[in-house]
This record gives C-alpha cells, sequence and structure tokens, in this order.
C-alpha cells in the first residue's frame, strides 16, 4: 500500500477552513467595520504589544495564519486543476501552492518570534 500526503493535506485544509470560518469574520468585523467607524475604540498600542508579549497568544494567532494559508494553498491547487483543466500538472502546481504555503508560515513565524 503506497504512502501519501494527502490525508495530512485534506486535514490541514479543513483545520483552516474550521478557523477561516470561525475567527476571520470576527477580526474583519472589529478590525475591518466596528473600529473604523468608531463604534468601538482602537486598542491602545501598548494594549496590543503587552497581549503578544504572551507567547501563546503569539502561537494561536501563527496557528491561525498557517491554517488559513493551508487552506488557500489547498483550495487554489484543486481549483486551478479542475477549472483551468491543468491537472496533468499536479506536482508542480501542488510544490507551488503549498510551497508558498510554507514560505508564508516562516515568514509568519519569523514575524511572531
Amino acid at each position: 500500500m503506497k504512502r501519501t500526503l494527502e490525508p495530512y493535506l485534506w486535514l490541514l485544509f479543513s483545520g483552516g477552513g474550521v478557523v477561516a470560518a470561525l475567527v476571520l469574520p470576527v477580526l474583519v468585523l472589529l478590525f475591518g467595520v466596528l473600529m473604523p467607524l468608531g463604534v468601538l475604540d482602537w486598542p491602545a498600542a501598548g494594549h496590543l504589544q503587552g497581549l503578544l508579549g504572551n507567547v501563546l497568544v503569539r502561537l494561536a494567532l501563527l496557528v491561525v495564519v498557517v491554517l488559513c494559508l493551508f487552506h488557500a494553498a489547498h483550495r487554489i491547487r484543486h481549483t486551478s486543476e479542475e477549472l483551468l483543466g491543468i491537472a496533468r500538472f499536479d506536482l508542480v502546481i501542488a510544490i507551488l501552492c503549498y510551497g508558498a504555503a510554507i514560505t508564508g508560515g516562516i515568514y509568519a513565524a519569523v514575524l511572531m518570534f
């Protein structure tokens, strides 16, 4: 029986979908709508710096970013193969998509830590 990475990639896709569905709408509502309209006050820089001083908060943000990147990579990979009819380049597309997700995750980790 041949081993493949596909189940793990689907796991990252589903985890990213859950995170994107639960966390991102709240962040967009807060930082994209309510705070710019003045409904809520912007947090003070010291408060945000204190919040990000906690390693667990930075780790949680990193998990959100990485899962969303892998979700997007998986969706872009399969959508491009199906809609554009370029499934014969599956390996190249997979390397590009997941490589971009890994690069983005590393970049996010460097920025956060």
